[in-house]
């Protein structure tokens, strides 16, 4: 999911609601960048997630994305199901589990993998983890960490930072860069919001070689509609 940010999960749970609410969302971006590497040949991507947060922090939602792995795959879907609770003002947790989906081509369906995150807020950062046993459907461990700040600028804009590890857990069924347990991706973002629409800008790179993973200027904007 869009760079887990997102990235990756966009969740729509907030601690301690008095009811069940819907929300959607529609965003255009100039790449779909997941953990820094293109899943979209460094071409735009339209994203859509129709979100549902529940009492006490309970929250569901689906996400999609079109996909480009130059095969037939066209297009992704995922699902997700959590809990976010917040225990003191600026302390979370948030538990759940995902699913990916990919869909276009015959075989595009092997590649589905289940995951499960954990992410916890401490004093404005957020400590993310991400753990699967089947890994782009290969059978392998996978390892997702990630350190995330936002710094606010004014009561408009807000640089949103982040840094992140993915590791192989068996090198010998799936390795990064051809032989490479791990990578370290790293993102810098500047937000704000203008006439109902959220807007980003910034960059995203990695430590791969490969040019999926190339240092890319990022631009997304989207729309949230409630009801």
């Amino acid at each position: 999911m869009n760079t887990r940010t997102l990235c990756l999960l966009a969740m729509a749970g907030g601690a301690g609601t008095a009811q069940a609410d819907w929300s959607a969302t529609l965003t255009g971006a100039s790449d779909y960048l997941f953990n820094g590497v293109t899943q979209t040949g460094h071409q735009p991507a339209v994203q859509g997630s129709l979100d549902w947060s529940g009492d006490a922090g309970l929250y569901a939602g689906l996400w999609a994305s079109n996909v480009d792995f130059g095969d037939d795959t066209e297009a992704e879907v995922d699902g997700y199901l959590g809990y976010r609770f917040e225990f003191r003002p600026g302390y979370s947790v948030d538990a759940g589990l995902a699913l990916y989906t990919y869909h276009g081509g015959r075989d595009s369906s092997d590649a589905d993998y289940p995951e499960a995150y954990l992410k916890l807020g401490i004093a404005g950062f957020n400590l993310n983890a991400w753990y699967t046993h089947d890994y782009s459907g290969l059978d392998v461990g996978h390892v997702v960490l990630m350190l995330q700040k936002d710094f606010e600028i004014n009561d408009r804009w807000t640089i949103a930072t982040q840094l992140s590890r993915s590791t192989s857990l068996d090198t010998d069924r799936f390795a990064w860069d051809g032989d490479r347990d791990h990578y370290l991706h790293w993102q810098i973002m500047n937000r704000t919001s203008y006439a109902g629409f959220d807007l980003a800008l910034g960059l995203s790179g990695t430590t791969l070689s490969d040019e999926a993973g190339d240092t890319a200027v990022l631009f997304t904007i989207g729309r949230t509609f409630t009801f």
